[in-house]
């Protein structure tokens, strides 16, 4: 089933983010499930992104992150000293996961650990996007500012 959301395209203005999203998130949907991960919410700005990696070593993974996408590769070598194995439990192939991020947030840290990869992420919102209180002062009233003519301006 494909989703298609052209008819919401054309009446709205700006979304065009949010469509790919929900477009690309409905693509992958069917897609395989391999390796599987966890997602969790440590704190209201912080999460951790767990993927079971084993039998890969650091230097198989590859962590990229790019504006609103954090890119997750593993590749194998199939070709170096291949075992004569009787019976393949352990999933041992190439993978590629991908996870759309929220505006302003960041890899903190990434750890190989027991054949778990551990991805910290932060969300840190620039000073000048926050919101702000402005305070309401009290006092005498406004005056009204009389309009000058242009012309009147440079005579005076």
């Amino acid at each position: 089933m494909r989703l298609d959301l052209t008819p919401y395209r054309r009446s709205t203005i700006g979304f065009d983010r949010l469509f790919d999203l929900l477009e690309t998130n409905a693509r992958s949907a069917t897609a395989e499930n391999y390796p599987p991960f966890n997602l969790e919410r440590l704190a209201e700005d912080r999460y951790r992104i767990t993927i079971a990696v084993a039998g890969f070593s650091r230097d198989e993974i590859e962590i990229t992150a790019q504006q609103n996408l954090l890119l997750v590769a593993g590749r194998k070598d199939e070709k170096a000293g291949a075992p004569n194995f009787l019976h393949v439990g352990i999933a041992n192939r190439s993978f590629e996961r991908r996870f759309e991020l929220a505006d302003f947030v960041f890899v903190e840290d990434a750890r190989l650990n027991d054949g778990l990869l551990v991805i910290d992420l932060v969300r840190e919102v620039p000073e000048a996007m926050k919101p702000k209180t402005i305070a309401i002062k009290t006092g005498q009233p406004l005056t009204a500012v009389e309009h000058v003519d242009q012309g009147e301006a440079q005579a005076a």
